[in-house]
């Protein structure tokens, strides 16, 4: 295989060694990234195993595509949730797949724990176990940005994953950092590498990519560039990013709001993408590979309390789902304030969207009475104090006390044991998206692999079908979101960027894999995406996952959204009509 995606590295932490194994039959038949990943996750992950045994694998993949069209630029990473208890996937861009594969290996699989603290170094030549004893307890941004890429030195295809303090103290939805603005943010990653002693990862590569066909390589990839430049569906990444989303979503009623008590506002969002670009964006940063550049950075810039005309300028990356979590859902409206946040869950390693819905929560519940001043050590919570939720989120990093030793479990954890279930915005125990669209929103988060708003798109089908003034039944609702699903698995195993699949078409696909690697058509990929769906579905279902048992939130029922209220009856016919297809093998996407 072109650029030896066949070669799997393998880490055994616990006995500081490395190796190397073909892999050339899984990758021919699974393409690469989830389609391999869930694989070896199946081989690797002993059945009901601990998520913060050793023996649980952080398995890491990238694709046929990866490093050689624009766009596909994501690493997919997969291991056993510490969160959720079942599947735990996150995709992250950055310099993380190019530097793997350039280094001539299709994926990494990490299992043990070391007896101390480490990093590892890997490039081409294998893996260098280092003492990360002294790193132990730093942030993540410090971590890597001052120490582990200047003991590794060089420059060029190289990037650093991470983790900070809620990764060390087991927080089950610490997440891992990746550069300086990119991360692996849901389900616990963190939390995996910490119990593992695992404090970060540098990976550096400088190999050749050799394809089948470069006429045709050539061919594809100028077509493809000059699409990503020119597509207007791409110019909105770069030009406002996500953001944008927030003040559509707000007008139509669909934005959460102080614990999805609201869904908008009446007039223009505080926090909308417009506003933040006007008056906060300082820079614009892309994956490798990418020409749209759809990281923002904000400049927060802050005067020195004492010295007259100093200032301290922090670069803040901001996206929609952050901002929902940490700005619109804690009744945050300053846009100083919500930036704060999003840095502190940054130097923190926490996963932005959980971490939210969780102080969201507790806001509620202390409103409510079932929490106390004792309980929270002193703080108040309220809607939009930035301060108390900053010092909220450093005690949750630290397990600081019996509550936020809770909260760093989720909403679940902590709602079993206070009570306010019904305000505990969770599905599958992954606390939930930004999107309040309609049924198709929710049922994605019912039923999507990783609970996911990424996994089928469900709120753009809710629009949609605003658009159109139409409703689907539930049978046909589960069916497309099913169909949307197996696309992405496609996607996410070649390894192409969500956000670019407007460009991957079917033709598309069929054409950058034919000149990468080899010809498979179509139809093939779309059974293939069905399959690995499935592969996923059966490894939650051996880890405890029961449809039946899915928790609808009473707060996502009484609150409307854009197409009314939701029927639990309608979501419990669609999940079962979900499940009836997954378990059936029959085709539900055609061609």
């Amino acid at each position: 295989m072109p650029g030896g995606l066949h070669r799997v590295l393998f880490v055994d932490l616990a006995r500081h060694r490395s190796w190397v194994e073909n892999r050339e039959d899984l990758f021919s038949e699974r393409l690469g990234g989830a389609g391999v990943a869930i694989e070896l996750l199946h081989e690797h992950c002993p059945e009901s195993c601990d998520p913060l045994a050793p023996e649980n694998p952080i398995v890491l993949a990238v694709g046929p595509l990866t490093s050689l069209y624009p766009l596909a630029s994501k690493t997919v990473a997969m291991f056993k949730s510490p969160h959720t208890g079942n599947l735990g996937e996150s995709h992250c861009g950055g310099r993380s797949a190019m530097a793997l594969r350039l280094a001539g290996y299709g994926a990494m699989v990490i299992v043990g724990r070391s007896p101390s603290p480490v990093y590892l170094s890997v490039d081409a030549d294998g893996v260098r176990f280092r003492d990360a004893r002294t790193l132990w307890g730093m942030s993540s941004s410090l971590t890597a940005g001052r120490v582990m890429l200047e003991r590794e030195g060089g420059v060029g295809h190289r990037t650093v994953l991470r983790i900070g303090p809620a990764g060390e103290n087991l927080v089950t939805y610490a997440g891992v950092t990746v550069e300086t603005y990119r991360h692996f943010g849901r389900l616990g990653m963190g939390a995996v590498m910490g119990s593992k002693h695992l404090k970060g990862i540098v990976i550096a590569g400088d190999g050749d990519l050799p394809v089948a066909d470069h006429g045709a390589y050539q061919k594809t990839y100028r077509d493809l560039y000059t699409r990503a430049v020119r597509s207007p569906a791409m110019r909105k990444y770069y030009e406002l990013g996500t953001p944008e989303n927030l003040g559509p979503l707000s007008a139509m009623g669909a934005l959460p709001v102080r614990n999805l008590q609201a869904t908008g506002y009446g007039e223009a969002p505080p926090l909308e993408g417009e506003a933040l670009a006007r008056e906060h964006l300082g820079r614009r940063l892309a994956c490798s590979h990418c020409p749209t550049a759809c990281i923002h950075l904000a400049a927060l810039r802050e005067p020195h309390p004492e010295a007259p005309y100093f200032y301290k300028t922090t670069f803040v990356s901001y996206d929609y789902e952050p901002l929902y979590a940490l700005g619109t859902m804690l009744g945050v409206e300053r846009p100083q304030d919500a930036l704060h946040l999003l840095d502190a869950v940054e130097h923190l390693g926490l996963d932005a969207m959980s971490a939210g819905v969780v102080l969201a929560w507790a806001t509620e519940a202390f409103e409510r009475g079932l929490l106390d001043v004792e309980e929270t050590g002193g703080l108040h919570p309220t809607w939009g104090d930035a301060g108390v939720y900053g010092a909220m989120l450093e005690r949750i990093a630290h397990r600081a006390s019996r509550l936020y030793t809770l909260l760093g479990k989720g909403v679940d954890a902590a709602a079993t044991e206070y009570g306010g279930i019904d305000y505990a915005l969770s599905f599958g125990r992954l606390e939930m998206p930004g999107y309040h669209t309609g049924p198709g929103a929710h049922l994605t988060h019912l039923t999507g692999a990783r609970h996911s708003h990424l996994d089928s798109a469900g709120y753009s089908l809710d629009q949609k079908d605003m658009k159109a003034g139409q409703s689907r039944s539930p049978e046909e609702l589960a069916r497309a979101l099913l169909t949307e699903e197996a696309y992405r698995q496609v996607l996410s195993s070649l390894v192409v960027c969500f956000f670019a699949r407007g460009l991957y078409d079917a033709d598309t696909c069929v054409a950058c894999l034919s000149a990468a690697e080899k010809d498979r058509p179509w139809d093939e990929l779309m059974a293939l995406g069905e399959d690995i769906l499935r592969r996923k579905h059966t490894f939650k279902v051996r880890e405890g996952f029961d449809f039946d048992a899915l928790r609808i939130p009473a707060r996502a029922l009484e609150t409307p959204t854009p197409l009314g209220k939701l029927s639990e009856e309608s979501l419990r016919q669609a999940v079962s009509e979900a499940e009836r297809l997954l378990a059936s093998g029959e085709r539900f996407s055609g061609t």
